[in-house]
């Protein structure tokens, strides 16, 4: 099997990492001795990167402090070797011996992404809306049916992945950044089913907050790679409302036109001008 830099971004997975580690290493002296694995320790306070240094064989980076999800496996990036990259996390939730499965496909594909199947009832009430719109927001930003936005199991190209570092966040938002990168860009990316086991004990994932920085990233994502996705709805709003108010105007008071009406319009035009030009800077700039 080609050679294959595995990034392991850690933040107080004491408990979790040894396993981990343990799988990776029977699956390297299986698959792929010209395999390394990476274990970037983001300023854990558990002893994570005492238990990692029992492990001759791991690469392991410290960060001295905590900087986040995304900033770990920057920093894994960048100290890989080779140019075919796999990210997974150090918890042990995702299945790491599907890893061969998912490389395999790279060859066919610029991305391939583990896609969960997480049944909803295990899902947080509170957390359900949130995620659905979400994925109704990415699915039509993007024009695809996305069947996992932010899995942390994936395989990646580094050459690609580095044309696009200026826009990578350093917190949890980063694997969604890269999918929403790659699908807008026109990437080819497949999502293969994985298994995945639901993390045992408190989520590093604050809802309210995390979601709302989510809506913000995909829309910011968006407006880089696709500006009429949001402009060309907004302004097609504006128009109508315009219409709307001038029929009404019309029907119901001896007006034809009103200042609403002149407003809504040149609001529609403006908006439509400005997504326009955005449109054409985004494609000078490729």
């Amino acid at each position: 099997m080609e050679e294959v830099s595995i990034i392991i971004p850690a933040y107080n997975e004491k408990v979790g990492i040894t396993h981990v580690i343990e799988s990776l290493r029977l699956l390297k002296e299986k698959h792929g001795p010209r395999w390394e694995i990476i274990v970037v320790d983001d300023g854990s306070t558990d002893g994570t990167s005492e238990m990692v240094k029992n492990f001759g064989d791991i690469v392991l980076i410290q960060h001295p402090l905590n900087r986040g999800y995304g900033a770990a496996i920057k920093t894994g990036v960048r100290h890989a070797k080779y140019n075919t990259l796999v990210i997974s996390d150090a918890d042990g939730t995702y299945p790491v011996n599907d890893i061969p499965k998912l490389i395999a496909q790279l060859p066919k594909s610029d991305m391939v992404v583990g896609a969960r199947h997480i049944n909803s009832s295990n899902i947080p009430l509170s957390r359900r809306p949130a995620k659905w719109m979400l994925n109704k927001l990415a699915n039509y930003l993007t024009g695809i049916k996305i069947p996992d936005l932010n899995s942390g199991l994936r395989v990646m190209k580094k050459d690609i992945i580095l044309k696009y570092f200026h826009l990578l966040p350093d917190g949890f938002s980063f694997t969604t950044t890269i999918t929403l990168a790659m699908l807008t860009n026109n990437y080819l990316v497949e999502f293969i089913p994985i298994e995945y086991k639901i993390r045992s004990g408190k989520s590093k994932i604050r809802p309210i907050r995390d979601t709302m920085n989510f809506i913000q990233l995909i829309i910011r994502t968006v407006l880089y790679f696709d500006p009429l996705k949001i402009f060309l709805p907004i302004s097609a709003f504006f128009f109508v409302s315009s219409i709307a108010v001038l029929v009404l105007s019309y029907l119901f008071t001896p007006k034809i036109m009103d200042i609403t009406t002149v407003i809504l319009f040149i609001s529609g035009v403006q908006i439509l001008a400005i997504g326009m030009i955005a449109d054409l800077i985004d494609k000078r700039n490729r």
